[in-house]
């Protein structure tokens, strides 16, 4: 590292949060990784600080203009940054999208797609948007490039076992001798007391779909002309093709149980035209590859052989190959990327800038290994590297031994949470760390022990012949009364399994996951747990005044910010600023509330204390249960007023868990619970899972994590491989007898 043509990035005196003047130097084109606690500060200094930076000095160079449409950064708290270069950050928001964005359009891959059939498809049907579901000349006509479309749920809709006196119409408006069911009845055509199972198919075929005709018709006395139409015809041009939410609602409601959202008959779920589809490829339409894994794609792919293709063809195996490198074969392109979990997003999002060309840029990655096996985290050290060795600076927050091996410079922030946190405990190599004496050092050190004594199941809950998704027709039995842990490589099913089959059937269980818990800057910690209300009650008692008095989102509010805190002010064509209210200096209350006191505190006071002193200042007992449940997850740094917008996925599931901890007797579901948690951590973790058992519930545990797998008292590990290669049960059992399983990779791991 003292090598003289060395460059850093330097940092002076940082400030923002929690941190305590830190000054740091982080080598340039070096892989440098950030560890420690969560809440230590390690996203102050990286995210808060070096990206916030970088970005905000990144906007600078745009006009005026251009800059009005950009989210506005404030300059970070500190005494000077040098030496910064442009910054990627890689993170791990979901990637959004809705029906339209892709896996394959939103990695680019799709565009080259596109022109390989526009070049060298039989039959020629011309340019590239005739093969983009997004446009008009390519998209199915029938659902508009959804490749879903409403439809008669004809289960519900006819009961072929009785006849039309019996009420074979289920649908609303033909219950027998009303009015749509005697005009059908009246024509003459259909056998009123036949069964509709005996009707031959025509007759059948006319009754259901027949286009709309003129009958003649007795209708006292008088021959009527009156129009008759097949009965499932009507209901859609009813109730389908007109918007059913234009009517009233009770209608919809009539209506509802009746419309099922199925695949579109037309192009049976490609969203592409008859055109497009009958335009193939060695014999395979562009829908057919979009559907093949990754993995099987590149190998169809390299068979085409036409030479006008070569260059397409070159350029299209070097991005999927990408794919495959870090793990993601088992993804199809036309896959939608809202249902991808927060790692393969984040995957999703490395393989598209490694295509790209920059260089000498600062790649930021925010815990790249969340929802990787143990068996691929080596693929994402090889892309780390890869970025490294093009001349970018890689800066990494991570809890993953595995990867914090291969780094080149460890920052170790620390020594723990909060207030306790915020200062740098060890700089230097990974040689280094493990022989400093800090919690990160510590753990690293630490053996895996594999649990001995497994708890004895009750019970069972039996999964019978699940086939969604990847899964082949699997029957596994989960345990009740003790820990499950479900495991595989990525892609196996184990999502599909818990999360979609499991939980259909048993929808009263608590699913604590990663999804984010509220966007607005007006809730928080105590109030999504509850203790504001108690705390307001506390202070409306002790002071003898209205309790609405004590919230900013009623009574109590700073006239001034509404309660918000901050002002935004507009300079003209300049950013808008938010700056702290002068009024309430950023409290959010009026100032005749901050004069009550509860125990010599005010409300702005209590919000601003953090979990571990709200723990020694309070002696209502709701107040402390709730408390020491967001202690015993690991979150005593937190403060009671922390906007619920600021919290990490795994801080969102750690306060998730806090408020479900009290429930006796039910199934708890966690979804890669160690997501954003340090290694020191998981003991507590673990503690808390062990007591949710202890109390009589039935746990089952998504994860990756070898620490929790080696803790569990029966495993359930799915594989062998993820996509059309996992969805199977490979091994049921314990940590000790997993290790000997022959096909299991994670045992392979265990070991």
């Amino acid at each position: 590292m003292n090598d003289a043509n060395q460059e850093y990035i330097v940092i002076n005196g940082a400030r923002e949060n929690n941190l305590k003047n830190v000054s740091l130097r982080i080598p340039k084109r070096k892989i440098t990784l950030f560890t420690g606690v969560s809440g230590s500060g390690k996203s102050s200094i990286v995210f808060d600080t070096i990206a916030a930076e970088s970005t905000r000095l990144l906007n600078e160079n745009f006009s005026m203009f251009v800059r009005t449409f950009l989210p506005r950064y404030p300059q970070p708290d500190t005494d000077g940054i040098e030496n910064l270069s442009m910054a990627v950050i890689v993170d791990q928001k979901r990637l959004g999208g809705g029906s339209h964005s892709t896996m394959g359009t939103i990695t680019d891959i799709s565009p080259i797609l596109r022109l390989l059939y526009s070049r060298v498809g039989q039959p020629h049907i011309g340019g590239v948007n005739m093969f983009s579901f997004n446009d008009p000349q390519g998209m199915c006509p029938e659902c508009n490039g959804i490749g879903r479309k409403l439809g008669v749920d004809m289960s519900k809709a006819v009961d072929r076992s009785k006849s039309l006196n019996e009420g074979a119409i289920g649908l609303p408006d033909y219950s027998v001798g009303g009015w749509d069911w005697n005009m059908i009845v009246q024509t003459g055509d259909f056998d009123p007391d036949k069964k509709l199972s005996d009707y031959s198919d025509t007759v059948l075929e006319q009754l259901l779909y027949g286009k709309a005709r003129k009958v003649k018709m007795d209708f006292a006395g008088k021959a009527t002309n009156i129009t008759v139409e097949g009965v499932i015809e009507k209901f859609t041009g009813k109730y389908i093709r007109q918007d059913v939410k234009t009517k009233s609602e009770r209608t919809q409601k009539m209506v509802a149980p009746f419309i099922t959202e199925g695949t579109c008959t037309s192009c049976h779920g490609a969203r592409l035209s008859q055109a497009a589809l009958n335009c193939r490829i060695n014999g395979s339409n562009i829908a057919d590859l979009s559907a093949m894994e990754v993995g099987q794609l590149i190998r169809t792919v390299r068979e085409i052989e036409d030479p006008v293709a070569a260059p397409i063809v070159k350029s299209l195996t070097e991005r999927l190959q990408h794919l495959v490198d870090i793990g993601l074969s088992y993804l199809t392109l036309d896959r939608e990327t809202d249902t991808l979990s927060g790692g393969e997003s984040q995957r999703v999002k490395m393989v598209k800038h490694l295509s790209g060309s920059l260089v000498d840029v600062t790649y930021i990655f925010d815990e790249p290994s969340v929802g990787l096996h143990p068996r691929d985290v080596h693929r994402l050290n090889e892309l780390l590297e890869k970025l490294r060795d093009k001349g970018n600076t890689v800066i990494v927050v991570e809890h993953d031994p595995d990867v914090i091996k291969r780094a080149d410079h460890v920052v170790d922030v620390g020594p723990h949470a909060g207030s306790r946190g915020g200062t740098i405990v060890y700089e230097g190599s990974y040689p280094g760390l493990l022989e400093a004496g800090t919690l990160t050092g510590t753990h690293m050190k630490r053996p895996l022990q594999l649990k001995r004594d497994c708890r004895q199941a009750s019970g069972k809950l039996p999964i019978t012949g699940a086939s969604l998704h990847n899964l082949k027709n699997v029957s596994v039995d989960i345990p009740t009364g003790v820990l499950t842990v479900v495991t595989g490589v990525a892609g196996s099913g184990k999502s599909t399994l818990i999360n979609d089959v499991f939980l259909a059937r048993h929808s009263d269980a608590i699913v604590i996951d990663q999804s984010a818990i509220g966007v607005s800057t007006r809730s928080n910690p105590a109030t999504y747990t509850g203790i504001m209300d108690d705390v307001r009650k506390a202070f409306a008692a002790a002071n003898q005044v209205n309790q609405g008095l004590f919230s900013f989102n009623s009574k109590g509010a700073c006239e001034h910010c509404q309660g918000l805190g901050v002002v935004y002010t507009d300079i003209g064509f300049l950013d808008s600023v938010k700056l702290p209210c002068e009024v309430c200096g950023g409290r959010r209350f009026k100032e005749e509330v901050l004069g009550y006191k509860l125990n010599g505190k005010s409300i702005a006071e209590v919000l601003e204390m953090t979990v571990e002193q709200a723990l020694e200042f309070f002696q209502l007992k709701e107040v402390m249960r709730k408390l020491q449940a967001m202690s015993d997850v690991g979150l005593n740094y937190i403060t009671l007023g922390q906007p619920l917008s600021t919290l990490s996925g795994g801080e969102c599931q750690r306060i998730k868990l806090a408020s479900e901890l009290h429930k006796k007797g039910s199934i708890y579901v966690m979804d890669e619970p160690t997501t954003g948690l340090h290694m020191s951590d998981i003991g507590h973790l673990l503690e808390i899972m062990n007591r949710l058992v202890d109390a009589g519930n039935t746990v089952i545990v998504i994860e990756h994590n070898l620490e929790v797998i080696s803790q569990a008292d029966w495993i359930i590990d799915m594989g062998p491989d993820g996509g059309s290669q996992g969805g199977e049960v490979i091994f049921e059992g314990t940590p000790s007898q997993i290790i000997h399983s022959e096909r299991s990779i994670t045992g392979s791991y265990l070991k």
